[in-house]
C-alpha cells in the first residue's frame, strides 16, 4: 500500500508539473525571442531620423556605430542606391535581394530567415519615393538567450515539488501501513491464545472504526470462552457425584480382576475429570513446550511396549532445546497418537522412527514406520475415514495440533516402506496475508 500510494503520487505530481512545465517552457522561449525582436526593431528604428535628414555615409556610420546591434558588426544600412553603410561588408551574407525588396513592399518591420540566424529589415521612406533599409542581424543564440537557464530553474522547482509530494505520501503511507501492521499483529497475536491483547486505535478513520471493531470482538470473545470455561467446569463438578455412586458399587464387588479392572477405570475417569476442570479453569493461552523434551519423553514412555513387541525404536535430533508455541500437553497428545496408531495398525516387530527438524520458523516432527502404509493419504486426514476400523481421531489430533500455530500435516512414504506423517509447526508468527498464500500453495499441492 505505501509503495502504491508513493507511485500514484509520483504519477499525479508528475503529469501536473508537466502540464505546467510544457506550456511556461513555450511560453519563457517565445518571451525570449520576442524580446530580442524588439530590442533590434527599436535600434533599427532609431536610424530613421538621421536617414531622413541627411545621408552622408560618415554621418550614417557613426549614427550605426551608436547603436548596440551596429557597435556589434551586425546592423547594415541598404541605401537606395545599392550602397551600403557601413562599407565593410559583415561575415554574414546578409539578407538577399529579394528579402529588401519584400522588406520594402511591405512597408514595414520583417523578419527574414538568413544563414546563422535571422535579419530583421526595418524599411525607411526617403524624399522622391525613395526606401533605404535597415538591417539587423540577430544570431540564434540572442533568439535563445536565458532560455536554457530558465528551463533548468523551471525543471528544478518543478522536480522538488514532485520529490516534495512523494516524501508526504511516503510519510501518510507509513503511517497507514504502521497503523495497519499494528492491527494485523494484535489479530496474530489474539489467534495465537493472547486473548489480552488489545490495540490503540490511530491511523485513518476507517482504521481506527477497524481497530475499535477488533476490541469489541476480542472482548465477546473472552466472555464467550468465559462462559465455555464456566460450562464445561460445572459439567465435569456434576460428574463426581456419579462417579462417587460408580466408586461405591465398585467396593462392593469385594476382590478379584475384575474388580480390580473397575477400579482402574474409575480411577482414570477421575483423574480425566480432574484434569478437565484444570485446564477449563486455567487462563486462557496457546502456551509454549520443548519439543526435544516432549518427545524423549514420549518415546521412552512406549518403547516400553516397542521393546515387549519387538519392535525398534528411534529417536533422531532432539538433542537441544525446540520450542514450540504449543503446550505440552497437546503436543504430547499428538506424538501419543500416531505413535498409538504404529502400534494399533503395524504388526509386531515393525520398527519406527522419530526425527526431529528445526528449519527457518518452522519445526517439524516426522514419525516414520515400516508397515504396510497409508493407500489414501487424503481419505485418512479426514476423520471417521481412514479405515480399517479406525476413526482418524488420532491423525485428526495432530493435524489440529499443528494447525493451531499456523502449520499443516502431510502424509508420505517413508523411506523405512511404511507410512511417514509430518507434523510441521510455525514458529514465528506470519502476516495474514502471506499466511493465506503459503496455505494456498500447500492446498495445491495436495491436489
Amino acid at each position: 500500500m505505501r509503495r502504491t500510494l508513493v507511485l500514484v503520487s509520483l504519477a499525479v505530481t508528475s503529469m501536473v508539473a508537466l502540464a505546467f512545465l510544457i506550456p511556461l517552457a513555450l511560453t519563457v522561449r517565445e518571451i525570449a525571442r520576442d524580446r530580442a525582436l524588439t530590442t533590434a526593431e527599436r535600434q533599427a528604428s532609431a536610424l530613421g531620423p538621421v536617414l531622413v535628414v541627411t545621408e552622408d555615409p560618415a554621418a550614417l556610420e557613426r549614427a550605426v556605430a551608436s547603436t548596440q546591434a551596429g557597435a556589434a558588426g551586425r546592423m547594415t544600412v541598404h541605401m537606395p542606391d545599392g550602397g551600403l553603410v557601413p562599407k565593410n561588408p559583415r561575415e554574414d551574407e546578409g539578407a538577399r535581394p529579394e528579402q529588401l525588396t519584400e522588406a520594402g513592399r511591405r512597408g514595414r518591420s520583417y523578419t527574414a530567415r538568413v544563414d546563422g540566424g535571422f535579419a530583421l529589415l526595418q524599411p525607411v521612406s526617403l524624399d522622391a519615393g525613395r526606401t533605404a533599409v535597415v538591417e539587423v542581424f540577430l544570431p540564434d543564440d540572442d533568439l535563445s538567450r536565458g532560455v536554457w537557464k530558465a528551463w533548468l530553474v523551471m525543471t528544478t522547482v518543478a522536480a522538488a515539488l514532485v520529490a516534495g509530494s512523494v516524501a508526504v505520501a511516503d510519510r501518510l503511507g507509513a503511517r497507514m501501513i504502521r497503523s495497519t501492521r499494528r492491527l494485523a499483529e494484535a489479530a496474530g497475536a489474539f489467534g495465537d491464545g493472547e486473548l489480552s491483547v488489545r490495540i490503540e486505535p490511530d491511523g485513518p478513520p476507517e482504521l481506527v472504526e477497524a481497530g475499535l471493531a477488533f476490541n469489541a470482538m476480542a472482548d465477546h470473545v473472552v466472555q464467550l470462552l468465559s462462559a465455555e470455561r464456566e460450562m464445561a467446569a460445572d459439567l465435569s463438578h456434576r460428574l463426581r457425584t456419579p462417579l462417587a455412586a460408580l466408586r461405591l458399587n465398585v467396593e462392593a464387588l469385594g476382590d478379584g480382576h475384575v474388580a480390580e479392572q473397575t477400579r482402574e477405570a474409575v480411577d482414570r475417569i477421575e483423574r480425566e475429570v480432574d484434569q478437565i476442570i484444570r485446564t477449563v479453569r486455567r487462563p486462557t493461552g496457546r502456551g509454549s513446550c520443548d519439543a526435544s523434551k516432549v518427545l524423549r519423553d514420549r518415546v521412552a514412555f512406549w518403547s516400553v511396549l516397542a521393546e515387549d513387541e519387538g519392535r525398534s525404536c528411534e529417536l533422531i535430533g532432539a538433542e537441544g532445546p525446540a520450542p514450540l508455541p504449543i503446550p505440552g500437553t497437546e503436543l504430547a497428545a499428538a506424538v501419543d497418537a500416531l505413535l498409538g496408531n504404529i502400534f494399533r495398525h503395524t504388526a509386531e516387530g515393525t520398527g519406527f522412527v522419530v526425527t526431529l527438524h528445526q528449519g527457518q520458523g518452522v519445526t517439524g516432527i516426522l514419525v516414520a514406520d515400516g508397515g504396510p502404509g497409508i493407500a489414501d493419504p487424503d481419505a485418512a486426514l479426514k476423520r471417521g475415514s481412514s479405515g480399517g476400523g479406525s476413526t482418524g481421531l488420532g491423525l485428526d489430533i495432530a493435524r489440529r495440533a499443528a494447525e493451531s500455530t499456523g502449520g499443516y500435516l502431510r502424509i508420505h512414504r517413508s523411506v523405512l516402506g511404511g507410512a511417514q506423517v509430518q507434523m510441521w509447526f510455525r514458529t514465528r508468527w506470519l502476516p495474514p496475508a502471506r499466511r493465506s498464500r503459503r496455505l494456498v500453495r500447500r492446498r495445491h499441492s495436495r491436489t
